[in-house]
């Protein structure tokens, strides 16, 4: 059998890489092991051109981590808070995740991936957890994972995928989803309350998780996603 073909978008960023220091699209590689280890074909999409155009040609897709959707998209003024907004990467995805809803091909969302599918179906974000849960620990420190329990609803494809939980995941999110898109159900919280996981209903396979799936020691979610598709 050939592998199912898994779109995945990708950051643009400056970055630096043997004697070079310039911007890049570029995306963590643990989402490409992830995927090949479970069977599919990861195919990098850029936020450039038309990506959205592609999704035909895909079995599968998967929304990243990144920065912050543009809050001007649900209505709000930045929080000072608010950091790395790109607003041509929202352009992109907000297209790409339209087109794989439409599409029904199998969706899964990665932290910034739930923040673009719920504002996408109409919904909006906490733009600083911290100011909503007193706390800093789903992003304790730049680059350092915090590491919080979920647990995820009976009956959910999470739970199923991922048991009753409570279960242990990385994190590294300030923001998390608030009025809930149209369509949406909570799928996950953690004992603050924090949205951590959503499933779209009406889908056949659409989910998004606010932690970051590719750094967790459990790649059931991935390969869920290739058998999906």
């Amino acid at each position: 059998m050939s592998r199912p073909v898994i779109g995945i978008s990708t950051y643009v960023e400056p970055a630096r890489f043997t004697v070079w220091e310039l911007p890049a699209a570029l995306l963590p590689y643990t989402y490409v092991e992830r995927v090949a280890r479970a069977g599919g074909q990861p195919v990098l999409l850029p936020p450039a051109g038309d990506p959205a155009a592609l999704v035909p040609r895909l079995d599968g897709l998967i929304l990243t981590g990144g920065g912050d959707v543009d809050p001007g998209r649900y209505g709000e003024a930045p929080h000072p808070a608010s950091a790395y907004v790109r607003k041509f990467r929202d352009t992109a995805e907000f297209a790409v995740v339209a087109a794989a809803l439409e599409a029904q091909i199998p969706f899964l969302g990665i932290c910034r991936g739930l923040q673009v599918l719920n504002v996408a179906l109409g919904g909006s974000l906490h733009q600083h957890l911290p100011d909503v849960t007193g706390h800093t620990g789903h992003c304790p420190a730049p680059g350092e994972f915090g590491r919080l329990p979920v647990r995820p609803v009976p009956g959910s494809t999470i739970a199923k995928l991922l048991g009753a939980g409570p279960v242990a995941v990385p994190h590294y999110h300030h923001q998390a989803a608030d009025r809930l898109g149209a369509g949406l159900t909570v799928t996950a919280t953690a004992a603050d309350g924090t949205i951590e996981a959503v499933e779209l209903g009406s889908h056949p396979f659409a989910l998004a998780v606010q932690w970051h799936a590719e750094a967790a020691d459990d790649p059931a979610l991935f390969e869920a996603l290739v058998a999906a598709c």
